[in-house]
């Protein structure tokens, strides 16, 4: 939909993430936040004053108010919110994970396909500069190395730290490494919550690729890093302070071989802020999102095949323990 006028947003959900989205949405320009929900109307209306908005009080009737939606309500509300925006073909941008389940996107993915809605999902990495600098510079890695450290959260505690964190980087290295998954082999423990808070991941594409992946929401640092391993150099990105390193083999005419390299040159910038113009820029232009629902199932997808099989692997030692 190109049009000179402002393009109309509203945000279902405004706790952790949905704050912000109504923030930077808020002083988009070329965008007009006509409204927010939550279930906590106190909540809503704190947030509606500070971005200078409305609340709206009737899901309803957005899709009559709203020419595109975000939403950022907990993943067990995804479809049942997603549905009916759907259905009247208004755009959705869902934080990540897509859906509770691949059942649960499936029928949403259909739906849009069957309306013909724009479905964008909110996997911010793909987004960070130091990530989209990083592109240009792997070829064919042969080993990634995960780590997604945080500490204790009062949120998203609902799901697991699979689909809580983890999903970010299994979306990142599913859009990088140009192969499927061959084999998985994945541990995880509960140690604060009844659902997995803490997950070791070893994915083995069918190129030869390995990835190995680690989460946990019960440390007391903060780490969000990835690390790449590719013929004759090495790429590191440290996606909260959107440091980018490079490192390469220089091999001269004569003499002995070098490492040669360091920091690299990275403009810093929010990821959600960029996340969201993508977004806005795609209704209005009628074109695929950033991250479309697609690749948003693909994660989710990988997501429930690695926690299926922690929570097998938690039964069968929990039977045997028992024998």
């Amino acid at each position: 939909m190109t049009t000179d006028r402002p393009l109309r947003v509203a945000v279902v959900g405004v706790g952790h993430l949905g704050r912000h989205h109504a923030r930077i949405l808020g002083a988009m320009a070329g965008v007009e936040l006509v409204g927010i929900y939550d279930v906590n109307h106190q909540r809503a209306e704190e947030i509606a004053a500070a971005s200078q908005t409305r609340v709206i009080t009737d899901l309803s009737v957005v899709p009559d108010q709203a020419d595109a939606v975000t939403i950022a309500v907990p993943t067990e509300s995804h479809l049942e919110v997603a549905r009916p925006l759907v259905a009247r073909r208004i755009p959705v941008l869902i934080e990540k994970p897509l859906a509770r389940s691949v059942a649960e996107a499936d029928e949403l993915l259909a739906l849009a396909r069957e309306c013909g809605a724009l479905v964008a999902v909110g996997h911010t990495e793909r987004f960070n500069p130091a990530v989209v600098a990083a592109r240009g510079h792997l070829h064919g890695p042969r080993f990634i190395e995960v780590h997604r450290l945080g500490t204790f959260p009062e949120r998203s505690l609902d799901i697991d730290v699979v689909f809580d964190l983890m999903i970010h980087d299994l979306d990142v290295v599913l859009s990088i490494v140009d192969a499927p998954v061959a084999a998985i082999d994945a541990v995880g423990v509960p140690v604060l919550t009844p659902k997995i808070d803490i997950a070791n991941v070893r994915l083995r594409f069918a190129n030869g690729c390995i990835a190995n992946l680690t989460a946990s929401r019960i440390s007391r640092d903060r780490v969000r890093k990835i690390r790449f391993f590719q013929s004759e150099s090495y790429v590191s990105v440290d996606y909260a302070s959107q440091e980018l390193e490079i490192w390469r083999l220089v091999r001269p005419k004569a003499g002995m071989p070098s490492i040669e390299g360091g920091r690299q040159p990275v403009p810093n910038d929010e990821p959600l802020r960029r996340e969201l113009e993508d977004f806005v820029e795609a209704v209005r232009h009628g074109r695929a999102p950033g991250v479309p629902g697609e690749e948003g199932r693909r994660a989710l997808a990988l997501a429930q095949q690695i926690s299926e099989q922690m929570t097998m692997a938690g039964e069968t030692s929990s039977w045997a323990s028992r024998g």
